[in-house]
């Protein structure tokens, strides 16, 4: 049988010299933003902006979770940045309450060029009009 390298595996193990692995793939801390909004009937097209501050330039986002209270019906919601409102995950509606969605997109895995303020963007329909949406995003950076 082959054997084959991941990216980063490459580098360290088949460059000659080495290439040290960079604390985003290898031994960096997790980290994390995180916030929670209150529902409020907020209508299709919002922004919601998230976190106390922003995801710092050079972080690698490994995967984030949203948590509902209540079910989102037919409003959809989307996370990303200004320009790129689903960066990190599309549109769609959220309707199983108290159960994490995990989510994540291989364009997540880039390192960031620049800090990036997380936001939801609603669409579909008017956000339920009481409970609450936790979002959490894990990211590496050291």
């Amino acid at each position: 049988m082959a054997t084959f390298y991941g990216v980063k595996a490459t580098d360290v193990f088949n460059t000659n010299p080495p290439v040290k692995a960079s604390p985003q793939s290898h031994g960096g801390r997790i980290r994390v933003l995180n916030d929670s909004i209150t529902y409020a009937s907020q209508a299709s097209g919002s922004t919601l902006v998230m976190g106390g501050g922003y995801i710092p330039t050079g972080a690698r986002i490994l995967f984030g979770t949203l948590t509902t209270s209540v079910s989102t019906g037919s409003a959809t919601v989307s996370v990303g940045i200004s320009g790129s409102t689903a960066k990190y995950k599309a549109l769609a509606a959220y309707t199983t309450a108290d159960v994490p969605l995990v989510f994540g997109v291989t364009a997540g895995l880039t390192e960031t060029t620049a800090d990036e303020q997380i936001i939801i963007t609603t669409g579909g329909a008017a956000l339920p009009a009481s409970g609450t949406l936790v979002l959490s995003i894990y990211y590496v950076v050291d």
